[in-house]
């Protein structure tokens, strides 16, 4: 009987310490490339703001982006509730332990944040490196000597950061992803 106690003592303690070290690489990697790509999205938008010529699937794209990195804010909640998780398994109170279906349910719903972040995150890189490739093949080949009006309508730095930016974002998303794959598998082993 002591050694059943004891093997299942370990194991939870194992599972915790999983729990913990998932959720604060998790946490850091996603708040990381967060911050990053706000930063560049935030500097675009203040950069654009003077510009009167816009550039139609850009403003699409941002928009989606913008909520790709909403849901990241929300996938760096779940990454930080999985360290509270791993706390409360290490816990060698019972009744501090979390329900396995509590466990499971946070599980879920990082899949699902990071999954549907995701794929708003895409859908605002397709709209932005459409509308770059578009502010591309608008300049004509040989042009030397540009006015304002087509100075603008040329790729620029900035676009291509916020290109950058949405990989960011992507990327975090997905090491949210990964990070609650793993968790649901060692549940599950």
């Amino acid at each position: 009987m002591t050694d059943k106690t004891d093997s299942q003592s370990y194991s939870r303690l194992a599972i915790a310490r999983i729990f913990s070290f998932v959720g604060w690489v998790s946490f850091w990697t996603q708040l990381l490339l967060g911050v990053v790509a706000t930063g560049i999205f935030l500097g675009f938008k203040i950069q654009r703001s003077g510009n009167q010529i816009g550039n139609p699937g850009s403003g699409f794209g941002v928009f989606f982006a913008a909520l790709g990195l909403l849901s990241l804010a929300g996938g760096v909640v779940v990454a930080f509730r999985y360290t509270r998780i791993g706390k409360k398994l290490a816990s060698s109170n019972y009744s501090n332990h979390p329900r396995r279906i509590e466990t499971l349910n946070v599980i879920r719903m990082g899949f699902m944040v990071n999954l549907i972040g995701m794929l708003l995150t895409l859908f605002g890189a397709q709209a932005i490196s459409g509308s770059l490739l578009l502010k591309a093949l608008s300049v004509p080949q040989g042009a030397v000597g540009f006015s304002p009006e087509q100075l603008s309508r040329l790729v620029q730095p900035i676009d291509v950061l916020v290109v950058q930016a949405n990989i960011n974002t992507v990327t975090a998303h997905f090491s949210g992803f990964v990070g609650s794959l793993w968790l649901f598998n060692r549940i599950h082993k």
